[in-house]
């Protein structure tokens, strides 16, 4: 059985009709078209599917679309203002926080929400709020330092 939702989508409304058992990350990426959303192991484990579902990070590998219905998403393609990249994510591009890239829009919406309740973590802040995105490429050493350094890019901009 079909069910219409809408979902307002970086900041655009859309409609959709998905069966009941369809994953956000599956209708984001094939319904919609928004491949920034990485799929990863699609057990919650990795983070590489993270979206920001009313400004809070959530694993879409593990979330119905039928339960989002009338919410706010904000993927990857949504990060950017219309002046260019977000601060994360041009601290993620300075410091060198990412390799192959797979699980890097999962990063930057998790450091996203972090950084919107925390606006200067300290480095165990940082440590727990990334823990749950695993990287295989990194040390992590770099996306902790791309985490600091969005931290005083937005304080900038404050």
């Amino acid at each position: 059985m079909e069910h219409e939702i809408t979902l307002t989508v970086n900041g655009t409304a859309r409609r959709v009709s998905v069966p009941g058992r369809r994953l956000l990350s599956d209708c984001l990426r094939h319904d919609l078209g928004l491949t920034g959303t990485h799929v990863g192991c699609e057990h919650g484990v990795c983070g590489c599917c993270t979206v920001l579902l009313d400004g809070e990070p959530v694993r879409s590998c593990l979330t119905f679309a039928v339960t989002v219905d009338g919410h706010e998403i904000t993927t990857v393609e949504g990060l950017a203002g219309p002046d260019g990249l977000s601060p994360v994510q041009r601290a993620f591009a300075e410091c060198h926080g990412l390799q192959c890239g797979f699980c890097t829009p999962g990063f930057l919406c998790t450091v996203t929400a972090l950084l919107a309740g925390n606006p200067a973590p300290t480095h165990e802040e940082v440590l727990e709020g990334v823990s749950g995105n695993l990287c295989r490429c990194t040390g992590y050493q770099n996306i902790v330092k791309a985490v600091h350094r969005a931290a005083e890019l937005l304080a900038e901009e404050s």
